[in-house]
């Protein structure tokens, strides 16, 4: 069967163009999300729930059906386990095809090199700062505050919700003053 899969975007908010296109491709039938959140899709949730072996659903391009790499990655999973195929018009991409189980790897290597990218560029961000003398991470908690909270903790006199009313010490941050103390 042919399952037609699409939602509204800024592009195409009425569905539209979408449309045209799935119906010439000669859909047996056409799902279309009601709203373009990428939480609370439920007409998505239904169509992988009903996918039979051999399926194939059908999109206008990527957007239409994922909202990031990962979900991309997870969705192409979900199709792959249950012997169904995805074709996205735009992309050109055709999944029952003899090269089409390449894109779930080629998108698996995307996945990496996202996180890849990200990870870098942060590390970079951060090591540029700190040449510039910008403390990254976590503002230190004022040292009054920490003295206040090992003199309250070591009187035994507080629970660890009275410690962290009073000074905004949380307990791991405590414990971990305290452990560096004993060092």
């Amino acid at each position: 069967m042919l399952v037609g899969y699409m939602r509204p975007y800024h592009e195409d908010p009425d569905c539209e163009e979408q449309l045209l296109k799935l119906n010439r491709m000669n859909c047996d039938i056409i799902i279309t999300e009601e709203h373009a959140s990428a939480k609370k899709r439920t007409h998505l949730k239904d169509m992988f729930n009903h996918l039979n072996p051999g399926d194939k659903i059908i999109i206008t391009k990527l957007f239409a059906l994922a909202d990031s790499t990962q979900h991309l990655l997870e969705l192409l999973e979900t199709i792959d386990q249950k012997d169904a195929y995805l074709q996205s018009l735009t992309e050109g991409i055709d999944t029952s095809g003899p090269d089409g189980y390449q894109f779930h790897d080629i998108v698996k290597h995307l996945l990496v090199f996202q996180s890849d990218v990200i990870s870098e560029k942060t590390k970079q961000g951060m090591y540029e700062a700190k040449q510039k003398g910008v403390s990254t991470g976590r503002p230190r908690k004022p040292d009054e505050n920490v003295k206040q909270a090992i003199t309250m903790y070591q009187s035994k006199k507080y629970s660890l919700a009275e410690i962290k009313q009073q000074t905004g010490i949380s307990k791991s941050t405590l414990y971990r003053y305290l452990e560096s103390e004993m060092m």
